[in-house]
């Protein structure tokens, strides 16, 4: 694996509390990444110094720094990500990354990431399962590992992010999301693996109101991403029981609902959101018909998801037209 070639790029806005950690994890890989650039997103605190200190010792870090925004916000993320990503030029690299500031894993991380891919030529996303402090508990993400990366770790095929186009600067969130249903669209798959370990050292409050209007906002992105409501309402069931309990899931039906009846405004294509709502479906009902023991994770197969895009597979009498 040590003739693989990757690239990363960070997105930073005032990152001092957990950048050196990031930077660490990364200089310690048993393979590096071919470059490294830090976009200082108008950081004001000592961002900039950090990564400095280290680019002097590490010729394949790079810091850039650019003018923030009026506000901070995904789609000035994707501004930022862009004005990294134009920078790698004519360096050379089959695998780009996005990872955010706040992460860490073991030395072995993007080794083992890499192999996942060499494996399969069809891998298109590829990721580690997240874990981060909710009160004072270390919770894993809840994640279809079949179907998503999180964004804090998505490493791309060069292939595959140049044939979805990159990332939609999507203001209130959704941009990972949005970049996986094109990345599937195009048939590429995306996986997220759960032995190879990540954590976010950013703390959510379990009790406040960062963790309630978060779930209020999954149910808006969910919303303007195209998410069918039938699926929308299996999801939130299926996560009554993650913390903050019962209400976390309330929350982003009712993100959901209000973008609904405000009538907001889709951001993906409308050929994207027929598929997108197609895969949901087949994912119910390869769940609830099909035999979750005959697909990997209840994942339709080729042939039931272009049944259910063209309207040539019945649909089960639940379901909603």
């Amino acid at each position: 694996m040590a003739h693989v070639n990757y690239a990363l790029v960070t997105p930073a806005r005032n990152e001092e509390a957990h950048i050196q950690r990031t930077i660490e994890a990364v200089v310690s890989q048993t393979i590096l990444p071919r470059k490294w650039v830090i976009v200082s997103d108008g950081s004001i605190d000592g961002t900039d110094d950090i990564v400095n200190s280290y680019a002097t010792k590490c010729a394949f870090i790079q810091l850039l720094r650019v003018g923030a925004g009026k506000r901070r916000d995904f789609a000035s993320k994707v501004r930022a990500f862009e004005a990294g990503y134009d920078q790698l030029g004519d360096v050379p690299y089959e695998f780009i990354g996005n990872l955010d500031a706040d992460v860490t894993f073991a030395p072995t991380y993007y080794e083992q990431i890499l192999q996942k891919f060499s494996t399969n030529p069809q891998l298109g996303v590829a990721g580690g399962i997240i874990s981060e402090l909710i009160g004072d508990t270390l919770v894993t993400q809840h994640v279809s590992t079949g179907y998503s990366v999180s964004g804090a770790v998505q490493l791309f095929r060069r292939d595959c992010y140049q044939a979805i186009g990159g990332y939609v600067a999507i203001k209130g969130g959704g941009i990972d999301t949005a970049a996986e249903i094109m990345a599937r669209m195009k048939s590429w798959e995306v996986q997220t693996f759960p032995e190879v370990q990540v954590r976010h050292h950013r703390r959510m409050d379990t009790g406040g109101a960062t963790v309630l209007h978060t779930k209020f906002r999954r149910g808006i992105s969910n919303y303007i991403l195209g998410y069918h409501p039938l699926f929308q309402m299996a999801a939130s069931l299926s996560r009554l029981f993650e913390e903050p309990f019962l209400i976390g899931s309330a929350c982003t039906l009712f993100g959901y609902g209000w973008s609904c009846l405000r009538n907001y405004k889709r951001v993906m294509p409308e050929d994207a959101v027929r598929f997108l709502r197609a895969e949901q479906l087949a994912r119910i009902f390869a769940h609830k018909v099909a035999g979750a023991d005959q697909r990997r994770n209840g994942t339709p197969t080729n042939s039931e998801l272009q049944q259910f895009q063209d309207g040539t597979k019945e649909r089960p009498p639940w379901t909603v037209r």
